[in-house]
């Protein structure tokens, strides 16, 4: 048996603790104020080679930070796990802003560990290496019957972990997680009967790809490219473009020669990658290759969903994802909410995947990305593109507003209302950098906050939330929510508190030149 399989005890335990989930799951919905402990693993649990590409990616434990949350229920408890400490600063900055709840009160229910290891290895992993770790979280958790382990996905390290403490994992089991690849999500669109783009999944030779294009060249005569999609590539980073020759051989064999030797002309948004070593990954995880949809009018809105413990789907939001980097695929940022034009369409089509997902046994949090296309005002075509069963980067930007307004969300209208009634709206981004922010320190940036007021305000709704403070003084990057009550209010406020970051370092053009692709308008102060 391999480290990555279960006795038949142990699965049988696994099974046991997820029932266990379920009843902590109905005491929470019945009760705001049901006892229980969280136990929050950040750990990004990927393939380490492609979360690389990632500038700042060790500071991306930060991100669930909003699960302080959680410490609004008097009686709730909550153990923090990270890599590197996070600056005792930051967690009082997230403290203070629990309204009602006194920062002194909620620290005495909260458990801030750190292994101090940098390495770049999955935290999961790094906790499962340290005996003595684990004993200090079983420890803190004291009564089992009412923990509960979050992570930011879930692998087989998570599944064991959650062993080791004897807790129910909140995510997926493990052996699901084949539904969450780029051909795994291409099997359950087709089995929701949602569209998706033209194409192959299950692909893993060069060969294979070959085939593929040809095959995709001949079902979409004039097709102009393609996307390349590494099964287990993640924020676009492992994708790359085809562009198809302006005239094809007639033949298949000449043209299968043609776009063989077109091949080595792939293109990626990293700057690192090559065609070597994509195709070495290829072979390793094998992928999907697609029609790049051409239109006059495109949007690439996504779902963010969850199936909970009692198997219902529940959707939890919309956005507009704003894409960049060279081939326009990479993730960085997004709008809240998503255009009601078309909200209705992605909201059915995501219900239809739930449910798929739901019967097969997903409990968690996921995202599905969707592209939208229209030519000279016609209907719109919705594609699903592929499904993320984990946390992503449209998680921490609604739970921010959550956090701030304890609203809610209107399903049928995709609208989040705060407690007055007034509707929210936000731009967020976790890629926010420049060279001129490096040697900020977390204290810097709050001192910042305290003499331009870049918080967020409760009496008028509105305002700035900031996150991954711990990746600014080495890469110049920073997570930041700019929440209002109108889309340009939310815009307003976002590039004001970019305008101040740039004063208050000297930024050139240059350096802003990275919020290009985010925007519409140049960033401006009132």
């Amino acid at each position: 048996m391999t480290a990555d399989e279960l006795s038949r005890a142990d699965q049988e335990r696994f099974s046991a603790l997820k029932r266990r989930l379920a009843q902590i799951w109905d005491g929470l919905n019945r009760d705001d104020s049901f006892a229980h402990t969280s136990v929050i693993v950040p750990s990004q649990s990927v393939n380490q080679e492609e979360l690389a590409k990632i500038e700042g990616a060790p500071f991306y434990e930060e991100r669930l930070l909003f699960a302080l949350i959680r410490l609004r229920n008097p009686n709730a408890r909550l153990c923090y796990v990270t890599s590197q400490p996070v600056h005792p600063d930051v967690i009082d900055y997230y403290l203070q802003l629990l309204v009602g709840v006194p920062a002194s009160y909620a620290k005495q229910r909260l458990r801030l560990l750190c292994v101090y290891d940098a390495n770049p290895a999955p935290l999961t992993e790094k906790i499962l290496q340290r005996p003595r770790v684990i004993d200090r979280l079983r420890d803190w958790i004291g009564d089992t019957e009412r923990a509960y382990l979050t992570c930011y996905n879930s692998t087989v390290l998570e599944r064991r972990l959650s062993l080791e403490l004897d807790i129910p994992l909140n995510g997926i089991d493990p052996e699901l997680l084949e539904l969450g690849t780029k051909s795994g999500s291409r099997r359950v669109f087709i089995e929701a009967g949602v569209p998706t783009p033209a194409g192959f999944e299950d692909l893993n030779t060069e060969e294979q790809l070959v085939r593929a294009l040809v095959a995709l060249a001949s079902a979409r005569p004039g097709i102009r490219r393609a996307v390349v999609k590494l099964n287990q590539g993640f924020s676009g980073e492992g994708n790359a473009i085809f562009n198809f020759p302006l005239q094809l051989a007639e033949g298949k064999a000449a043209r299968t020669e043609l776009i063989r030797q077109r091949l080595n002309q792939l293109q990626w948004s990293s700057a690192t990658e090559n065609y070597v070593r994509f195709m070495r990954k290829f072979r390793e995880m094998g992928g999907v290759v697609e029609e790049m949809i051409e239109a006059e009018e495109i949007h690439s809105p996504s779902a963010q969903m969850r199936v909970c413990p009692d198997g219902t789907p529940w959707l939890i939001s919309t956005h507009e994802q704003v894409l960049g980097g060279s081939t326009g695929q990479v993730y960085l940022g997004c709008r809240f909410p998503a255009r009601s034009a078309y909200h209705r369409l992605i909201r059915e089509q995501a219900r239809k995947i739930g449910e798929v997902l739901s019967r097969k046994g997903v409990i968690g949090r996921f995202g599905i990305d969707f592209l939208l296309s229209r030519d000279s005002n016609e209907a719109w075509n919705a594609y699903a593109l592929e499904i993320n069963l984990r946390m992503g980067g449209t998680t921490p930007p609604f739970h921010a507003l959550e956090f701030l307004t304890s609203g809610r969300l209107d399903r049928d209208t995709g609208a989040f209302l705060a407690p007055d009634g007034r509707q929210k709206y936000y731009y967020a981004t976790d890629n926010l950098k420049s060279s001129s922010y490096r040697g900020l320190l977390p204290e810097d940036l709050l001192e910042l906050v305290a003499r331009y007021g870049l918080h967020f305000n409760h009496s008028k709704g509105a305002g700035v939330l900031f996150y991954m403070f711990g990746a600014l003084s080495q890469f110049g990057k920073l997570g930041m929510t700019a929440i209002g009550n109108n889309r340009q209010e939310a815009d307003d406020i976002f590039n004001k508190t970019v305008a101040i970051l740039d004063g208050e370092t000297h930024a050139n053009s240059d350096t802003r030149g990275r919020l290009t692709p985010l925007f519409d308008h140049p960033v401006r102060m009132e």
